[in-house]
């Protein structure tokens, strides 16, 4: 405890560090903010009465992200969701379209093009996501039958309206994102959604906290479900950081009256490649069926698919197994090609030790690819499908969701990379690090600089 004292000590005498952990505290606090701001001509007495649709719906995702955001109709209730949509169908287009191939292979002017496009398909996709979700609090009755949106703007005013003001809200979210990045510690969209999911947490632990105080829950019940909690999160820690490293061997080239290369790397394969994008995947599917049930209740596929596609509903949860393994290779594949890795390393005279060059290294990393995604999608289906087994169990709803599903590993992915971004300025100041290893490193790092 007193070493990650010192260690927090540290982290505000850096002035570099703290100016940028000081400007990332103050975005991450406008985009909170915006979340309750309303989009205007709302009758906001009235929607105070409301409930917006359930967690089952394509919507409940969006809220899940945004903080609460869509259920108060605020003009961030997109989120960044629309940017992070882009950027993913961009991503892979890049794999089956030739004009994006071309522009990932054009290096940094490439890659400007990209983002512009991404920006561009951005404003498209939030636009007609907010003209769904215009519509959708259009529909919102307060108790009496009084809509949330009055008359005088009722209809298609409304809805181009909002959707208009929901598009920008997303357009200055993806601002704020790169200024935090640029500016600020660690990515800017990724610590924009972390803190959408994040801000639920409170309200979660007080509603498990009255559920003792009023007797229904007893408290060594509750210290359990805390410690399972807490195992769960060390699990997907460990499972998310666990690497399998193929040792590559460089040899010798002589340039002149000296020697390069001739050292010894590895490349990293992660046990999670993919990371949590199979399980967004999945969920945006999965969510299809309750959105159908619920916008076409009278229909006979609605009646099929409210019996056979509930949330608690052992099908729903196997189905939803097996399409993340599924994703788990299809991403893993886009993101990693054992060819070009192999290819790579040939023109730069690298070999696996016991392995020949070009197509037998191809296949070797192939091979250990796939033994390594296999126990990696098993567990992102096993996290994806827990909370679910966690709310049979009598805890809360908005409590589950932390024990797994993209909540949890957003939360952990999120927190590891930002911990690093702050190691690394503690390690370049020669201060001791949060991590065991770090301490070593910035020790090493002291003992270089006495010895220079």
């Amino acid at each position: 405890m007193s070493r990650l004292t010192e260690s927090l000590r540290n982290v505000f005498k850096i002035e570099e560090l703290r100016q940028r952990i000081v400007f990332t505290a103050l975005m991450l606090l406008v985009v909170r903010v915006g979340s309750f701001i309303s989009v205007p001509g709302i009758d906001m007495a009235a929607l105070q009465n409301t409930e917006a649709a359930g967690s089952g719906t394509l919507f409940g995702l969006f809220d899940m992200f945004v903080g609460g955001a869509y259920s108060r109709a605020a003009i961030f209730a997109l989120g960044i969701m629309p940017y992070i949509s882009a950027s993913i169908i961009i991503q892979l287009m890049g794999a089956v379209v030739p004009y994006f191939q071309k522009l990932q292979r054009e290096g940094e002017e490439g890659r400007k093009q990209i983002n512009t496009l991404t920006r561009y398909f951005t404003v498209a996709l939030a636009f007609a996501q907010g003209i769904a979700i215009s519509i959708d609090i259009q529909s919102r009755m307060a108790p009496g039958g009084h809509s949330v949106v009055p008359d005088t703007i009722h209809g298609l005013p409304f809805i181009l309206m909002g959707a208009t003001v929901m598009t920008a809200g997303t357009i200055f979210l993806m601002w704020i994102g790169e200024q935090i990045t640029e500016k600020g510690i660690g990515n800017g969209i990724s610590l924009i959604i972390f803190i959408g999911i994040i801000a639920r947490l409170p309200h979660s632990i007080i509603e498990e906290f009255q559920l003792v105080t009023a007797g229904t829950r007893s408290p060594v019940i509750e210290l359990l479900i805390l410690a399972a909690l807490i195992g769960i999160i060390a699990l997907v820690v460990m499972f998310t950081q666990a690497v399998r490293k193929i040792p590559v061997q460089y040899a010798k080239r002589m340039v002149g009256n000296k020697s390069y290369g001739g050292g010894t790397q590895h490349i990293p394969i992660q046990l999670t490649t993919a990371n949590v994008m199979p399980i967004i995947f999945a969920s945006s599917i999965m969510f299809i069926p309750n959105s159908v049930v619920q916008y076409m209740p009278n229909s006979g596929i609605s009646s099929f698919l409210a019996q056979n596609f509930k949330h608690s509903d052992p099908l729903y949860s196997v189905v939803f197994a097996l399409l993340i393994i599924f994703f788990t290779f299809f991403y893993t594949a886009i993101v990693f090609n054992p060819r070009d890795v192999a290819e790579n390393m040939r023109k730069n005279g690298g070999y696996v030790p016991g392995v020949r060059p070009g197509k037998p290294t191809e296949e070797y990393i192939d091979n250990i690819l796939t033994r390594v995604t296999v126990p990696g999608s098993l567990f992102l289906a096993l996290v994806a499908i827990l909370p679910v087994f966690i709310q049979n169990l009598g805890v809360s709803g908005s409590f589950s969701s932390f024990f797994g599903g993209t909540s949890l590993l957003i939360i952990v992915g999120v927190a590891l990379d930002t911990l690093k971004q702050v190691e690394s300025y503690l390690l370049m100041r020669h201060y001791d690090g949060f991590m065991k290893s770090g301490k070593l490193r910035g020790r090493l790092g002291r003992q270089q600089v006495m010895s220079s």
